[in-house]
């Protein structure tokens, strides 16, 4: 466990509540921006025992995720709702602008914009990439789910892009926190993830640590930090969890490692919003 000291060298730290673990990007917080990356810690799921799994219906009891996501939301001062989406590892972003939109967690995307108060958007992963951006300038906000597909396609950047269409925010102003996902000494693909970035970035063997013939650890936090700072963000305002989901599985979700050892894994979510108008 990371102490204390070098969670806050790095902008973030835990909350915890009602035994629930949670971790916070400190920028994003002081901000205005509600924010937070789950842990499995103080749920009520068997993946294996007192699991806080937040999505996944056809591997847990939908009683089970809806009382993990009630001691979730509980962590954050205030009520708040939650938006999600049906992630399918494109490039879609959905703005969330209406009740109607906020409810609807069947459209097919994998990152949502927004600048309600009291809403809270999420994105789901397990060993993905999850990034939360905020503007404090315009108060909207953004939570992206980049896997290597997402990474291979920019999602990062086209969130940034609907942050600007939808509420002319500017990059420069923007916050952005990269949280806990597999890390590049650990997370190893094959020759198909390697082509994609061989298509989408000039210069991808940077982001490739071969092993074996056609296999290679993958640096995704890397490449989604490149993709933010190609979009224009700062690179002072661009924080990055240390965590690694498949070294720390006793704390994060990890697919890698629960697909093989228990057939199935739960779900972290990690979610952004604003409380006020202020």
């Amino acid at each position: 466990m990371k102490d204390e000291e070098t969670l806050a060298e790095s902008g973030f730290y835990w909350r915890e509540r009602g035994g629930v673990k949670v971790l916070v990007c400190k920028p994003l917080e002081e901000a205005g921006f509600a924010n937070g990356f789950s842990t499995r810690v103080g749920g009520v799921s068997p993946f294996p025992l007192n699991d806080l799994n937040l999505a996944g219906f056809d591997e847990d009891s939908a009683e089970n995720i809806y009382e993990n996501r009630r001691r979730f939301l509980s962590v954050f001062n205030g009520e708040f709702h939650l938006a999600s989406a049906w992630q399918v590892h494109g490039n879609a972003v959905k703005i969330v602008v209406t009740d109607s939109d906020a409810a609807n967690s069947d459209e097919k995307c994998d990152a949502l914009v927004s600048d309600r108060i009291r809403t809270l958007v999420g994105v789901k992963t397990a060993d993905c990439v999850p990034v939360l951006l905020g503007d404090p300038v315009t108060n909207s906000y953004a939570a992206v789910h980049s896997g290597w597909k997402g990474t291979a396609a920019a999602i990062v950047d086209r969130a940034v892009k609907a942050l600007k269409r939808a509420y002319e925010a500017k990059p420069e102003n923007m916050i952005a926190a990269i949280g806990p996902c597999a890390s590049g000494k650990n997370y190893e693909v094959g020759q198909d993830v390697i082509d994609a970035f061989q298509n989408s970035f000039e210069d991808h063997e940077r982001y490739f640590a071969p092993t074996r013939p056609g296999h290679a650890l993958v640096d995704l936090k890397q490449a989604n930090k490149d993709l933010l700072l190609a979009s224009g963000i700062a690179v002072s305002n661009i924080y990055i969890s240390s965590f690694c989901t498949i070294e720390c599985a006793d704390l994060f979700f990890s697919y890698r490692v629960e697909k093989k050892t228990l057939g199935k894994t739960g779900r972290l979510l990690s979610v952004i919003g604003r409380r006020s108008t202020n």
